[in-house]
């Protein structure tokens, strides 16, 4: 994979933002065709039949082969896994909870990811970055209120669609330096596509009734494709540090999203549980790129 062909971390962040408009289409479209009466699996088959059919389409020509060349077919097929999970768990909540709430919720996967990373990684966690996790569950709790009238179970989905898609980005850490992020890309999505096709083929297919829905249908596997390919692209000009604490200002797409489309506009308590959960998981990224510097400067006076 190539290095950086430049720093422009101001290009960098535009290009990330971008990303994050094209990645709402895909949130959006897929529950849009959750409302319209489709099958959580012939989504999830369309999200991933695109987004493999474009790769193949787009990459093979230029790859070839050596495209599905894969140095650990192991973790690829954990990874893949993993995200078929993730995102059963995030299109199954969509039924019926708002993008808002999903949204926030998936946001758990940086706490997630640290407190998988000793186990998993060999990490060590100090106890600063366990209080914020443990800060960070408050947030959730805030947001799907368990033991209320709030409390919806589909809550719970989220949840698991988080846990699963921490599993996927340590598995991506885990593969890092051994395949290529094309590699990766064809892999997951094609792992999830083979499993997901049985079930959907037998789960009742019905065909989009109106032309908005075939927008949304066909709209799944490009917007996903399309901003992680920005993503990418982002990546190129800045260094994922640089660019973490952007990353949360999805939510607000998702929330002008959740208004706009659905009607269904963000409360009280989910500006207050998000709040929590944003803020612990940029006090996470702020120690993390303060040992992580820390230990840079340790190894450089080392050499020296």
């Amino acid at each position: 994979m190539a290095g950086p062909v430049e720093q422009n971390a101001n290009k960098a962040i535009l290009i990330l933002l971008l990303a994050q408009s094209v990645l709402i289409f895909l949130d959006v479209s897929a529950k849009w065709l959750s409302t319209a009466g489709l099958p959580t699996t012939e989504i999830m088959f369309a999200r991933y039949g695109i987004h493999v059919g474009l790769l193949l389409l787009l990459v093979l020509p230029v790859r070839g082969w050596s495209l599905f060349r894969t140095g650990n077919w192991k973790l690829e097929l954990a990874r893949g896994l993993c995200l078929l999970g993730s995102t059963a768990g995030n299109f199954l909540s969509m039924r019926y909870l708002p993008l808002t709430v999903t949204g926030a919720l998936l946001f758990t996967m940086p706490l997630m990811v640290c407190a998988l990373s000793g186990p998993m990684l060999g990490e060590a966690v100090g106890w600063r970055r366990w209080l914020a996790i443990a800060v960070g569950f408050v947030g959730i709790l805030v947001i799907i209120r368990p033991g209320t009238e709030a409390f919806h179970p589909a809550a719970l989905l989220s949840l698991a669609a988080a846990f699963f898609g921490a599993l996927f980005g340590i598995f991506t850490r885990k593969l890092a330096g051994v395949d290529g992020a094309m590699t990766q890309q064809i892999y997951a999505g094609g792992i999830a596509l083979v499993a997901v096709t049985p079930f959907a083929i037998t789960g009742g297919w019905i065909w989009p009734s109106e032309p908005i829905s075939w927008v949304a249908f066909f709209m799944l596997g490009t917007a996903g494709v399309g901003g992680h390919l920005l993503i990418s692209i982002a990546h190129r000009f800045a260094t994922p540090a640089t660019l973490a604490p952007f990353n949360y200002l999805q939510l607000l797409y998702l929330a002008l999203a959740s208004w706009v489309v659905f009607n269904q506009p963000p409360d009280n308590w989910f500006f207050l549980g998000a709040t929590i959960i944003i803020g612990s998981g940029l006090y996470i990224w702020l120690r993390e790129r303060s040992l992580n510097k820390a230990t840079t400067s340790v190894d450089e006076a080392a050499e020296r």
